[in-house]
This record gives structure tokens, C-alpha cells and sequence, in this order.
């Protein structure tokens, strides 16, 4: 039977690369929010998309109980969606999207859970390194890697895993930085370049294999050796 994967935010970016590495073995839910997932879809008419703003308080429930509903189970949880708003900018979205929706979420899946299901978040090495002007997006971060560690601990007597991966600098086909940005962070990486998508979807796709069955309670840093 083939593992049932939510990954929110998965329209574009990282989140889509995500929902490539799953979709050629796995039946893929995603969540989107204003961004229409359709070349996701084209590529993948099988995709299961649900649109939903996870900063509505209801939202996390509507969507495990359509999952349940068409699916009969859910096994990887990938919180990809994500706000990355300044301090001026912040109105609370920040921890609501970042840190209060994957908690949500958890808590709305954990009756339908089985033992050997998987919980993975996407954090960001501003975590523990903040970014200058986002101190609320870089707390709601570390907010996040805190709750990975603690969800572990808690879940983990009944066979579920909480992980999260930390990007460092990353460019998307759809958001490009200006080039003199993303030189400064290629400056900064040691292996000489900024990331891409396809350079953190297949940790995420390792931390929901077996082959990490003895890995929990990690946040595993991908950065290219961001700011060593």
C-alpha cells in the first residue's frame, strides 16, 4: 500500500520539488494557498490538491479530514508552507504560518497516525543564525526546530518520527534574488553557490524512508556549508 504524503505550501519552490520526490511511489496530497498548483498538476494529474490558508484556525482540521475521507490514512506529514515576512512587515503571520500551523496540523492528524508515521518540517538555518531585519521570521523558525525536538520526545513511544531539514540560502525558478544578493550568499556557502529546490527535497524524502528509521528529533542543517 502506498504511503499517503501531505506536504503543504507545494505549489512552487521547495514544497514542489517535494512533491516530485514523492509522487512517483506515493499517493501526494498538497495544500496550496494563492498560487494555483497547475504545472505541479499537469506533470501529476493524480496529485491530490486542497487549497487552504493556514492561518484560518479551522483549516488544519478541514484538510486531515478530507485526506481521511478520499484516502483512509495519512502517513508523512511535510510542513513546507511557509512565511518569511520582515519585522516591519509581520503582522503575526510569521509564527501563525511557521510554528502554530504545523502544531495544528499535528494535532488534528495524530488520532489518524499510525506507528511509523512521519512528521517533517522545513526550518532554516536563521533559526539559529537570524536574519538581519526578520528577527520574528527567524524566531518563528526556532520556534519551530524547539517543537520538532519536543513532538519527538513525546511521539516517539508510539513509533512516530519528528524531523525537520534546515535550507540555507536558497533560489527558486520563481522568486530569483538579485544578483548581487545571491553573490553574497554564495560568498558565504563553502561549497561556492546558492541551493536550489532539488537540493532539499531528497533529505526530506530520506527522513520519511526507512532508511532513517532511527532518526528523530533532528534538525538536519542543508546549506552548503552556509556561513561556516
Amino acid at each position: 500500500m502506498k504511503d499517503v504524503v501531505l506536504i503543504t505550501g507545494a505549489a512552487r519552490g521547495i514544497g514542489r520539488a517535494i512533491a516530485d520526490a514523492f509522487a512517483g511511489d506515493c499517493t501526494v496530497v498538497i495544500t496550496y494557498n494563492s498560487t494555483p498548483p497547475d504545472a505541479l498538476l499537469a506533470a501529476y494529474p493524480e496529485v491530490h490538491a486542497i487549497r487552504a490558508d493556514l492561518t484560518d484556525p479551522d483549516a488544519p482540521a478541514h484538510i486531515v479530514e478530507e485526506i481521511i475521507a478520499r484516502h483512509g490514512q495519512l502517513d508523512v506529514i511535510v510542513n513546507n508552507a511557509g512565511a518569511l515576512l520582515t519585522d516591519e512587515e509581520d503582522d503575526g503571520r510569521n509564527h501563525a504560518v511557521n510554528t502554530a500551523a504545523p502544531a495544528a496540523l499535528l494535532r488534528a492528524a495524530l488520532p489518524h497516525l499510525r506507528p511509523g508515521a512521519r512528521v517533517i518540517s522545513v526550518s532554516s538555518v536563521n533559526a539559529v543564525l537570524p536574519a538581519l531585519g526578520a528577527s520574528s521570521y527567524s524566531a518563528s523558525k526556532a520556534a519551530l526546530n524547539t517543537w520538532t525536538r519536543g513532538m519527538a520526545r513525546e511521539l516517539g513511544a508510539r513509533g512516530i518520527r519528528v524531523n525537520a531539514v534546515a535550507p540555507g540560502g536558497i533560489n527558486t525558478p520563481e522568486n530569483e534574488r538579485p544578483a548581487a544578493l545571491t553573490a553574497k550568499f554564495v560568498e558565504m556557502t563553502a561549497l561556492g553557490r546558492i541551493g536550489v529546490p532539488e537540493d532539499i527535497a531528497p533529505v526530506v524524502r530520506f527522513l520519511a524512508s526507512d532508511a532513517a528509521r532511527w532518526i528523530t528529533g533532528e534538525i538536519i542543517t542543508v546549506s552548503g556549508g552556509y556561513r561556516l
